[in-house]
């Protein structure tokens, strides 16, 4: 594979796999790095339905989709870690456990990944019943309790999910309301195998070789109870990706990478897409539209330095 392209991507969920589509057919040499599969956080996702013209089917299934249309277009992959990145000037360099790339623009739509609950156990636990992927592990737990921790879209869907295979799902949340969009609540409330635990965070993960229970803490009164579980989900929020960028682009304190409506950031030559974006709403077809709107954003960027 050649090292020079017009564009390189870094990211492959929704955003970078609509950018990559753009730019391909735009003609630009494109170039789309992810250190994974392509398909970003909705393809962990069982089910999407909020994305205009895909009714049914799984997150997986809708960026296999546009993954295939990117590659028709011509749009190339590769499987690699970023590892460092010198994005000044007209020349990027984008330096990857699979070699260097160079390009005079260059996408970064690396995404989020899960914010970590930070307590006793988890790490000790970790693919021991503590998971941040309802859709892979799920199975795991036929006829077992297990607790979902967060009160957003992600955490109720994923708790609605896992009542297909585990006998209990108990939904912990800090507040006292869900913060879930109003239909999927209703989908969680009327689910009779979801107990909700309210105004509560997890204190400490427990158990011999398996995890066995949870400790919670109520935020209110300060009592603290042991809950038997098998399995604890985390759905708390995401922390972006951006940790290598920094003093590089201008970010936003929690780390968000600060763009216009243009995509442009504070580098000429340099656009963000998705949710590794400091917006308001991250979702697959704000991605979508950001990666889109980038890749459209670099070949007119690209048309001035010719």
């Amino acid at each position: 594979m050649e090292n020079n392209y017009d564009l390189i991507i870094i990211g492959g969920g929704p955003a970078g796999l609509t950018a990559g589509l753009y730019g391909s057919r735009a003609k630009l040499r494109t170039l789309l790095i992810e250190k994974m599969l392509a398909g970003g956080q909705i393809a962990t996702t069982d089910h999407v339905e909020n994305y205009p013209g895909f009714m049914t089917g799984s997150g997986q299934k809708l960026t296999e989709i546009m993954e295939n249309q990117a590659k028709k277009f011509g749009t190339g992959f590769i499987m690699a870690e970023v590892t460092d990145v010198h994005l000044a000037g007209n020349e990027k360099i984008i330096s990857t456990s699979q070699g260097q790339y160079k390009a005079p623009a260059v996408i970064l739509a690396m995404g989020t990944s899960s914010r970590k609950l930070n307590v006793p156990g988890e790490e000790q636990f970790l693919g021991r019943g503590v998971s941040f992927c309802a859709t892979c592990d799920g199975a795991f737990f036929e006829d077992l309790p297990v607790m979902v921790v967060g009160g957003g879209d992600a955490a109720v869907e994923e708790a609605i999910y896992l009542t297909r295979f585990a006998e209990k799902v108990f939904l912990v949340h800090r507040r006292d309301a869900l913060r879930a969009t109003k239909v999927v609540q209703e989908r969680a409330f009327a689910h009779e195998k979801i107990k909700f635990v309210w105004d509560s965070v997890v204190d400490e993960i427990q158990g011999e070789n398996l995890l066995e229970r949870v400790v919670v803490k109520n935020v209110k009164n300060g009592r603290v109870k042991e809950i038997a579980v098998n399995g604890v989900f985390v759905y708390i929020g995401f922390l972006p990706n951006t940790g290598f960028l920094s003093g590089q682009v201008q970010l936003s304190e929690n780390g968000y990478i600060i763009a216009n409506e243009r995509m442009e950031t504070s580098l000429p030559g340099v656009f963000a897409a998705g949710d590794c974006r400091q917006k308001l709403l991250r979702q697959v077809v704000t991605a979508a539209g950001d990666g889109a709107t980038a890749a459209f954003a670099a070949e007119k960027y690209l048309e001035e330095l010719r």
